[in-house]
């Protein structure tokens, strides 16, 4: 089993520096990019490889990027963003590549910046990732002297400036659009679209946003082409994935793995299975906003086409295992207080709705509910859906909540009739 993204990584959770990368054949890929294709070719590569974006919402990367016009003359200055705002719960998988594999996303940010001819680019950073800032500085220090990014990079006549902004730590900063304006130092609220940010994006210039692991395919695209990138995946959407399980499991972590890996398979041979003592109830997919999927659904491909019919998502591909012995009321009012939380008040539905959403859920907790309440809570999941509110935050908070009022039904009313949450009785 190829594992492109990770097999440099090594397991004392130490950096791997610019001579051992170099030495293991990274930044090779950056001579022939730079010196024997066009940015046209470096496109037509990715979106023939079929890679869809890592960030959750699996968007062709690089058709992304083809939306940027090819006439520099025309708009000579964009942008590459990393979205490196890894704000989802649940979610830790970008972490592992940039603290210890950073080249390989400065390599994917070099070439991808290339493709969109754009000669500033920035990682975008949660602001409580300390030791990722601390590597990523230093990596991109050494790629400086070492002639990979600044003036003429490696001859090609190409320039390129890398940068890493620190995030206000907002999980709507995660937003592509809330990242833009936070880059720019405003408050991080979406921006109406269109346009798009590929049309007017960081100071109203061309820009692409793409995910950490989305970048950190680019370099092994283009060293060994679409079709071996394809052929990683055990469905038609490109490569392997980085999958993560959190919860009472037996070997909570990361590991990476071909893109349509069973949920079953991940859970009980990667994650080593429940904990003693414990069953499997249900998980969510791929980060707090994504729906529950039932232990009898378990089969499922963990890839973006499959979760569909199951009324859920791949997301961020990182599992959160519910088990048998906690409260789903409780799992889902934890999740509903962050997103309540985080809401940036842009829009009526999102600021009015998810507080009111918090606080029933409280109440039915604390054996304070009403079955009408169960009627309220079903009104908001289809008040915060997608269409009405102004980005994806207040839907996405409603996924847990739409797929845990029909699969834990019996939860709710036991805690509404016996007036107690019976997990603490």
């Amino acid at each position: 089993m190829e594992k492109p993204l990770t097999k440099h990584i090594m397991q004392d959770g130490s950096q791997l520096e610019l001579k051992n990368y170099v030495q293991a054949g990274g930044y090779l890929v950056i001579h022939k990019v730079l010196k024997k294709m066009s940015p046209a070719d470096v496109i037509n590569e990715v979106k023939a490889a079929n890679l869809l974006g890592r960030g959750g919402a699996g968007f062709s990367a690089g058709v992304k990027w083809s939306f940027i016009t090819a006439d520099k003359e025309a708009e000579p200055i964009r942008y590459l963003v990393c979205n490196a705002d890894e704000m989802e719960p649940g979610t830790f998988k970008d972490r592992l590549l940039m603290e210890q594999h950073p080249h390989q996303l400065i390599a994917g940010m070099i070439i991808t910046s290339y493709a969109i001819q754009a000669n500033k680019a920035y990682i975008f950073l949660r602001w409580a990732y300390k030791k990722s800032e601390t590597v990523l500085r230093k990596a991109i220090a050494q790629a400086y002297e070492a002639g990979y990014l600044g003036k003429n990079i490696l001859g090609s006549g190409y320039d390129l400036d890398l940068y890493v902004h620190t995030s206000a730590g907002r999980y709507m900063c995660g937003e592509e659009t809330g990242l833009l304006n936070a880059l720019e130092g405003k408050r991080a609220i979406p921006r109406d679209k269109p346009p798009f940010p590929a049309i007017s994006g960081l100071f109203g210039k061309p820009t692409v946003v793409n995910n950490v692991e989305t970048l950190s395919n680019v370099p092994h695209i283009l060293e060994n082409g679409a079709g071996w990138f394809k052929s990683l995946s055990l469905t038609g959407e490109g490569g392997t994935k980085l999958y993560g399980v959190s919860g009472r499991v037996k070997n909570p972590g990361l590991w990476e793995l071909p893109l349509g890996t069973p949920m079953r398979e991940i859970i009980e041979n990667y994650a080593g299975g429940m904990t003693n003592g414990y069953k499997l109830r249900a998980a969510l997919p791929g980060g707090a906003s994504t729906d529950f999927i039932m232990e009898s659904q378990m089969d499922v491909a963990m890839d973006f086409a499959s979760l569909v019919p199951l009324k859920s998502r791949l997301g961020t591909g990182t599992i959160i295992v519910l088990d048998d012995k906690t409260c789903p009321v409780a799992f889902i009012h934890n999740l509903e207080k962050f997103f309540a939380l985080e809401s940036c008040g842009w829009c009526t539905p999102c600021r009015e709705g998810l507080p009111w959403v918090e606080k029933i859920l409280k109440s039915i907790e604390e054996g304070n509910g009403k079955e009408s309440d169960l009627e309220i809570l079903k009104f908001h999941t289809h008040y915060c859906a997608p269409g009405h509110t102004f980005c994806a935050h207040a839907p996405g908070a409603m996924e847990p909540l739409q797929s845990g009022l029909i699969y834990f039904h019996d939860d709710f009313i036991r805690h509404i009739n016996e007036k107690h949450c019976p997990w603490r009785s």
